[in-house]
């Protein structure tokens, strides 16, 4: 993991976010960046934004590469989880008071080597790793703040598959591409 973010960049990384969902439903450009960033929010990053609604999932959104500054990809993110998770509707002006933002930084993703799909759920580490499952076109991935719910491996990978679109036992019966990251995360005040 890259060097922890001050509380500072912290901070500046939340405002741009709800700046950006709000620009966003309401149909407006993005709010330009701040010219004073830090190098580490101008440094490539990878994140995902979480919007909650009286703590309840209401957009997700993120990525695993980082192929811009952190800064621009928050900013993408959490206007895309306000507007395009395909799992809940937009969500409204009126709704933006009520929505609390969470980000995660995620590391660079890494291979999990296994050899005999039994061997898979002690090899992860809850509540530290983040997996990636993949099975040809099929891909889907938990960040670790899901092992809350789901504490155990075997359930946690089950889910996992269902997110994919797979059956929810194929890491059972045979041997997937997976890979581990982990996040520093942080959300605005309750």
């Amino acid at each position: 993991m890259p060097a922890q973010l001050t509380l500072d960049e912290r901070a500046t990384l939340l405002k741009i976010a709800r700046q950006s969902v709000i620009d966003a439903v309401n149909n407006r450009p993005p709010t330009p960046l701040p010219e004073d960033l830090t190098p580490a929010l101008l440094e490539n990053g990878a994140s995902f934004v979480t919007l909650t609604e009286h703590g309840q999932l209401r957009g997700c959104i993120g990525t695993l590469e980082a192929y811009q500054p952190l800064a621009k990809d928050v900013r993408q993110r959490a206007a895309q989880a306000a507007t395009q998770d395909y799992r809940f509707p937009r969500v409204r002006p009126s709704e933006v008071d009520r929505i609390h933002i969470e980000i995660s930084r995620l590391t660079k993703p890494v291979p999990l080597p296994y050899s005999e799909p039994a061997e898979l759920p002690k090899l992860l580490r809850p509540h530290v790793d983040g997996v990636v499952l993949s099975d040809g076109l099929h891909q889907a991935t938990f960040l670790p703040q899901v092992w809350e719910q789901l504490p155990d491996p075997a359930e946690f990978l089950s889910h996992l598959c269902q997110k994919m679109g797979v059956s929810s036992d194929l890491w059972r019966r045979r041997v997937l591409r997976v890979e581990i990251y982990q996040v520093e995360e942080f959300e605005e005040a309750r």
